[in-house]
């Protein structure tokens, strides 16, 4: 695949004041760029949001063009949209090939193969999860590495479901457990890059879309009584926190559990 983008991949900016401010001198990320993979929806827009909001020039990435230029248009800013599918390696370097120089690069995209009982699990869709979200972060940060600033941050955003003993999550777990090991090694071999990872619970987003209607909500509702918070997460709270993460320089190999207290063992 050619390194310049093609018409699909050329990148689209969006002037429109949204919920970004652009024009202070004095914001704290001005300067800086911010790549978000995984940023036309739900926690990944957030999180640009959060960056474009700070001053940061933005790339956001997704596969689903109309998305892009949505999302584009809702954060505003100096937020650029760039049609780009994780999973395939050819584009992954034809992005960095043409990326310039990154400060922040959050790795937000996700994938919903390899849940379900393990004693019935489909070993197939459990490779397919790996190949949707373990596989692409693990090339996406390999391809990027040549230009991220060398004290700059990597955050990757994983699932709680690495930790927590939830039936039927088993293949998720395997997953996202294993992007999280990988966090603290890395922190130390790449240094003084920083890397970082947020560990959501259960999210109200498009991830969920999957499920009809009434049985998402009962899921939520479910989750939301259990919650010592009592409420599930909004992509706002998870971005909050990956916009600490990315913004803080004294903090390095760390996997922030970002769960409303539901993985605690709170005797409920």
């Amino acid at each position: 695949m050619s390194t310049t983008p093609s018409t699909s991949n050329t990148p689209s900016t969006s002037n429109t004041p949204g919920t970004a401010a652009s024009t202070a001198a004095d914001l704290p990320l001005a300067g800086q760029r911010a790549v978000v993979m995984g940023g036309s929806s739900g926690i990944g827009e957030a999180t640009a949001a959060l960056f474009a909001a700070d001053g940061a020039e933005v790339v956001v990435t997704g596969r689903d063009r109309d998305k892009l230029e949505a999302a584009t248009a809702r954060i505003g800013g100096k937020t650029t949209a760039y049609r780009l599918d994780g999973t395939d390696p050819a584009q992954i370097d034809a992005f960095f090939a043409q990326s310039g120089p990154v400060d922040h690069l959050v790795l937000a995209l996700s994938g919903a193969a390899g849940a379900g009982p393990f004693a019935e699990l489909d070993l197939a869709e459990l490779e397919t999860g790996f190949a949707a979200k373990f596989w692409p972060y693990v090339r996406i940060l390999r391809a990027a590495l040549p230009h991220l600033r060398a004290d700059g941050s990597v955050t990757l955003v994983t699932a709680a479901s690495a930790r927590a003993a939830f039936p039927g999550t088993a293949g998720l777990a395997a997953i996202n457990g294993a992007l999280e090991a990988m966090v603290p090694p890395l922190a130390v071999e790449l240094a003084p890059l920083r890397i970082n990872a947020v560990s959501p619970g259960v999210v109200d987003t498009p991830w969920w879309n999957a499920l009809p209607a009434e049985q998402r909500e009962a899921v939520f509702r479910g989750f939301a009584e259990s919650s010592p918070v009592g409420r599930i997460g909004r992509p706002g709270d998870i971005a909050r926190a990956l916009h600490l993460l990315a913004t803080n320089g004294f903090v390095t190999g760390v996997v922030l559990d970002c769960t409303g207290g539901t993985t605690l063992p709170t005797g409920r």
